[in-house]
């Protein structure tokens, strides 16, 4: 047997033990265990931000490259095969509890000006609604419109034919209250956070191959909302693992399946609420807090291994003008609890492609949830010029 494909078959094994092995020590330890999330500030920075990724449980590290993976991977983007594309994305959110001016919109796009290097840049926009404040007594104070924004340009290239690198500068800004309210000053927070990429394209000129893919995200700075100098808060930085195994089927067909692992960096909450553990948990240093997430679980390396989430996800296309999609996205029940199935859809036709996404919620007793119907829609733009094959 050629030596390629027993290392493919490795590999392949080796994922797929991994995830039995996080799935199993989870479900044994959350029926006993308190729950303790890890939360940051800009929860929009976790959202998925487009319909493909969105279609197969968020997964979208070692996804095959296109206008929308300045998101997910900068280092995939010169081993794409369009030169130059851009893409919007409009998603509705938290539709199932009523709410119809929340929203979030997305767009990314990138250019390779040389055979192996590119940049790209994206933007997210993140608004709220209308929101009623109130005093201690629920009196009626002020309405506000909370939003938030990031903007990111980023910098790419191959350093051989397999393997890509890449770096990318955000900007974030946060304004969710303002002025005076209950006492306390409030003020938008900003932060400037980084992303450092790894990409690995193991595709034979057929497609047919493996692709992985390793991102730090959202390295950076904290943020906070007024002048406490001891209320800062994480921004959620984000260690992603990601590898997919693409099949060809015939001349026209192709699948892909693959697994995305991501663990936030940011600091667990401890259990014990004295004010010196607090203290102690609130001002770590930034890029202590980083590497200390790795330990630092109070329920030790247990704890830390249900702080990792899960994305499946398969992709079938037909010619590479229609394509199928479908996955699943687990968190543990300690950490946070979001689990969901996705499919979605998507058409591509000369230089305009569309892609759509649907959500729906699992879990023992669950019938719906803040992320019922979750739906996404993306464009997609072809801008002219051949990427590299």
């Amino acid at each position: 047997m050629p030596k390629s494909i027993m290392l493919m078959r490795n590999k392949t094994a080796l994922l797929l033990c991994l995830f039995a092995a996080i799935t199993s020590l989870q479900t044994i330890a959350q029926s006993t265990d308190p729950i303790n999330v890890v939360t940051t500030a800009v929860p929009m920075l976790r959202i998925s931000p487009d319909a493909r990724a969105g279609g197969m449980g968020d997964l979208g590290i070692a996804t095959t490259p296109d206008a929308n993976a300045s998101f997910w991977n900068q280092a995939k983007i010169p081993f794409a095969k369009q030169q130059s594309a851009l893409a919007i994305t409009y998603t509705p959110w938290l539709k199932d509890l009523g709410l119809n001016d929340v929203y979030i919109v997305t767009m990314a796009g990138y250019h390779q000006f040389a055979e192996n290097q590119a940049i790209s840049g994206s933007l997210r926009y993140f608004n709220l609604g209308n929101i009623q404040f109130t005093d201690f007594a629920g009196n009626d104070l002020q309405t506000f419109r909370p939003r938030e924004w990031s903007f990111d340009a980023g910098y790419s290239r191959s350093l051989s034919s397999k393997i890509g690198v890449g770096v990318a500068l955000r900007f974030i800004y946060s304004n969710l209250a303002n002025g005076n309210t209950n006492g306390v000053t409030y003020k938008p927070g900003t932060a400037v956070a980084g992303d450092l990429s790894f990409y690995y394209n193991g595709l034979d000129e057929t497609g047919k191959g493996l692709t992985a893919g390793a991102v730090m995200s959202n390295l950076g700075s904290r943020i906070s909302y007024t002048n406490d100098a001891l209320g800062r808060d994480y921004i959620p930085a984000n260690l992603g693992l990601g590898a997919v195994y693409h099949a060809v089927l015939d001349e026209t067909s192709k699948i892909s399946f693959g697994l995305d692992l991501n663990k936030l960096m940011v600091p667990t909450p401890p259990t014990s609420r004295t004010p010196q553990a607090l203290n102690d948990y609130r001002n770590k240093g930034v890029v202590g807090s980083w590497f200390s997430s790795f330990g630092d679980a109070p329920g030790g390396f247990r704890e830390e291994l249900r702080e990792f989430q899960i994305s499946t996800g398969a992709e079938y296309s037909y010619n590479d003008l229609f394509f199928a999609r479908a996955g699943y996205f687990y968190e543990a029940k300690t950490k946070g609890n979001r689990r969901f199935f996705s499919m979605g859809v998507g058409i591509k036709y000369n230089k305009l492609g569309f892609n759509f996404s649907y959500l729906v919620p699992t879990g023992q007793g669950i019938n719906r949830n803040p992320l019922s119907n979750t739906t996404r829609f993306s464009l997609l733009f072809d801008l002219g010029g051949d990427g590299k094959e």
